[in-house]
Parts: C-alpha cells; sequence; structure tokens
C-alpha cells in the first residue's frame, strides 16, 4: 500500500507536471507518481518501489520495457553512428527490417503487401490508409463500426465513434458512416444483415463506400470482439459490393491476440492493413500501411511526413521478429497466458456477479465489464495503490482492461491477477460500504 507519507512525496514531484504541463495530461493522473525506470513487466518510482505493468504503453510495448536483446541491437546500432533521420531514403536499418518483414511474417502466411511507412503513430497510418481507399476508388465514403477507436487526429477521428473525443474536434468530421459492429445489438442479431440491406438498398442514404475499416478486437471500445464468421462474412460483402477491406491492426495487432495479425485464425486477407504500437518492439514511434501491391496507388512524395520512416524503430522492429516470431513458440506462450488471463478473470466476474457482467477478448487483450463505470474507476485505483498499472475502456470507461506484456511471466502474471482481485474486492467492498451508509442516513431521514 501506498503510505500517506509517500503520497505527498508524490503530489511533491508532480507539481512541475501540473504547473507546467497541458491540462490535457491523462495517465499520469490515474498513476500519481514519478517513474524513473522500468525493466520487462516492471515500472520503477524514484523511491525505487515496483510496479506491475498491466497497461504495456497502451499496446505499445508488448515484448515489456527495455528488453534485452532490443536494447543491445539499438545500443549498437547508436555506437556506429547508425542513420537515426533519413526521411524515406534508403537505409541499411529500413533495408533489415523490410527484408526481415517479408521472411518471417508475410512469406509464411503466403500474404502479398507493399510497405508504406507513414508519419510515426498509429492515427498517422489510418489516415494514410483512408487516403489511399478514396484514392484506388474515387469514393470518398468510409465505414466504421460503433465503438470503433481509429485515431485522433480529423481524418481518422471522424471513423472514431466515442463522443468524447467525437465533440472536441471543433469541426464537421465527415464522410464516414457508421453501422453496428458484431453483437452491439444483442447475440441473436447479425449486424451485417443490417449492412448488406444498406448496401443494396439505393434509398438507403448510405453513400458508396470506398472502403470498410475494422478492429478484429476494439481495444478502446471496450474490448469486443468480432466473431470469425462475422469478419469472413464482412469479406464477402466487401468483395461483392467492391469496397476496400481495412483491418486496423493497431492495438490487436502484433501479437496480442495470439497471431501477429489478429484477423489470421478468420482467414480473411484485407485489401489494406495499419500496424503500430507494437510494431517497433522498444516503444519507439514506427506506423506502416500494408498495402496490396495492384492497390499501390500513390506517385512519388504525394503521402510525405518528415518522420515517416523511424531508424531506430527498424533496428528494433527487426530484432523483435527475429527473436519472438521466427517460430510458433512465442505464439503458443500468448496463448497460454491468454487462457490464464481469460479463467482468473471468468472466476472474479463469478465472484462479483453483481458487479461484473461479462468477460471479452482474445489472447492476451482481455477485459472483465464492470456494470458501473465508477466500480471500474475504484478498481484501477485500488490496483495502483497496490502497485498494479491498469486501465479501463469501453463507451463509459467501465471496462477493466488486462493490456500485460506478451513476454511476461506466469509467475508476474499471477502475481498482478492476484493483486488485481484483491483490488476488486476492495473495492466493492469500499462501494458496498458507501451504499449502506447512504440507505442508513435515508432510513435516519424517513424516521424523522
Amino acid at each position: 500500500m501506498t503510505t500517506e507519507k509517500n503520497t505527498n512525496k508524490d503530489k511533491s514531484n508532480l507539481d512541475t507536471f501540473s504547473n507546467m504541463e497541458s491540462e490535457v495530461r491523462g495517465y499520469v493522473r490515474s498513476f500519481p507518481t514519478l517513474f524513473a525506470r522500468a525493466e520487462g513487466a516492471f515500472l520503477y518510482n524514484d523511491e525505487e518501489n515496483r510496479y506491475i505493468d498491466f497497461l504495456a504503453g497502451a499496446g505499445s510495448l508488448n515484448y515489456g520495457h527495455n528488453d534485452p536483446d532490443l536494447k543491445k541491437a539499438l545500443m549498437d546500432y547508436m555506437s556506429n553512428n547508425g542513420l537515426v533521420h533519413g526521411l524515406d531514403m534508403a537505409s541499411t536499418a529500413k533495408k533489415h527490417f523490410l527484408e526481415t518483414f517479408h521472411d518471417v511474417i508475410l512469406k509464411p502466411r503466403e500474404f502479398e503487401y507493399k510497405v508504406q511507412f507513414t508519419g510515426p503513430t498509429g492515427t498517422n497510418s489510418v489516415e494514410a490508409a483512408f487516403k489511399l481507399a478514396r484514392k484506388i476508388t474515387g469514393r470518398s465514403n468510409i465505414v466504421s463500426f460503433t465503438n470503433g477507436f481509429h485515431g485522433v487526429s480529423l481524418g481518422s477521428l471522424a471513423a472514431t465513434g466515442n463522443s468524447h473525443f467525437r465533440e472536441v474536434s471543433g469541426s464537421a468530421l465527415p464522410d464516414v458512416s457508421f453501422m453496428p459492429y458484431d453483437g452491439y445489438m444483442g447475440e441473436d442479431v447479425d449486424t451485417l444483415d443490417y449492412l448488406e440491406k444498406a448496401l443494396e438498398d439505393k434509398s438507403s442514404g448510405l453513400d458508396d463506400p470506398a472502403a470498410i475499416v475494422v478492429e478484429t478486437v476494439q481495444g478502446e471500445g471496450g474490448i469486443n470482439t468480432a466473431s470469425f464468421s462475422w469478419l469472413r462474412r464482412l469479406e464477402r460483402l466487401c468483395r461483392k459490393y467492391d469496397i476496400l477491406l481495412i483491418v486496423d491492426d493497431i492495438q490487436a495487432g502484433c501479437g496480442r491476440t495470439g497471431t501477429f495479425f489478429s484477423f489470421e485464425p478468420a482467414g480473411i486477407n484485407p485489401d489494406i492493413i495499419t500496424l503500430s504500437k507494437s510494431l517497433s518492439g522498444f516503444g519507439l514511434p514506427m506506423s506502416v500501411v500494408l498495402m496490396k501491391p495492384d492497390m499501390d496507388a500513390w506517385e512519388p512524395g504525394e503521402h510525405n511526413g518528415t518522420f515517416r520512416g523511424n531508424n531506430l524503430a527498424f533496428v528494433t522492429a527487426t530484432t523483435a521478429l527475429e527473436k519472438f516470431w521466427r517460430t510458433k513458440d512465442f505464439a503458443k506462450g500468448v496463448l497460454s497466458k491468454g487462457a490464464i488471463i481469460k479463467a482468473r478473470l471468468e472466476k472474479l466476474a463469478a465472484r462479483h456477479s453483481d458487479h461484473a457482467n461479462e468477460v471479452r477478448g482474445r489472447g492476451m487483450m482481455r477485459g472483465i465489464v464492470m456494470d458501473d463505470p465508477e466500480m471500474a474507476s475504484r478498481i484501477v485505483q485500488e490496483s495502483f495503490k497496490r502497485n498494479l498499472i491498469i486501465e479501463t475502456s469501453g463507451p463509459e470507461d467501465e471496462v477493466v482492461k488486462v493490456l500485460a506484456p506478451l513476454s511476461i511471466t506466469d509467475e508476474t502474471l499471477n502475481e498482478g491477477l492476484d493483486i488485481l482481485e484483491e483490488a476488486m474486492a476492495a473495492a466493492v467492498a469500499s462501494a458496498e460500504a458507501e451504499a449502506a451508509k447512504a440507505d442508513a442516513k435515508d432510513v435516519m431521514k424517513t424516521s424523522k
């Protein structure tokens, strides 16, 4: 537990941020301590208090903090004065990444994609994917799904459902139509019936789409998971109506669900894929758009950016692919640990069935849905008190989301889940005590 003395010191340490940094800062409010270093699945503050990391850079640290092999490759590259910034010029680091990505990821899966290096963040790759789809088809409309999250720059924000982000755009968010995601209208409703009807009915008001963009697991949207059959039908609809299929694999990809691409088990073959977050493997910013070769419609320099090729990220990404994806062993470990998380969360949901609704997700992308967002917030706070970093997601932040590093040991994973179990029990107990106290006050007022 964090002591009052440590809490006061943390507040003092954070004065610089509250005084000088914009009010837009977010995570520091949930985890108010001064972090100094990190290793594997652990974060350490300036007092050397250890925290288990179930946030993993919001999914950008699938291999944990400062993986030693990735760090060595990066330091060796730097010590040899390797090119750091080179726009989109050829470099040895980029060459090695492209060759390794082809040999380790694309070729074994019999995928044929060309690689576009966009600006460094996920939203940059989504913006480029939308622009490319519109250029190829000559149409402007993009179909997105309820609870989808694709970024907060204006183009990608238009395809993001959450009103918390949309309302501060200060601008119209045009050329996107929203359709219900799998399960949005209940388990017995195939939401693609509505999409297909709208596509075939020329009076539906749905403009012919250039593309449909989908997350196979909606991370920020609440760990909503599309069934493989739903994804396969979505692909068939795209083919039938000459619509490009874009899979946004920024959070669910790079192994998070147990395969490198989250859509692999569904057996679909998207026209365009966006990747970012854990692609560099080290937390270095890096984003790409993968496109089928016949869809590379760009003219030279037509879509550019000063930071569209992070050579340091190429180095760590290449090493991560070599280390974790040359064989199937790492993916098997992800599925094994995912099963541990699923089982533990299901036990928690059953134990606290008055407050927890369900467990969602695939692989090591899991969440437990609380019936009250306030309860989810309490669980995060109680977890932090016990040195576990975990966050929420969903339309109302009602889902407690587990995004532990894929490389976490079973021992540390279970230690973190033990803390989550304690935190949930404490959160439920405090909420029920407050409710009982409020009821007692009401009884006293009535008796008077």
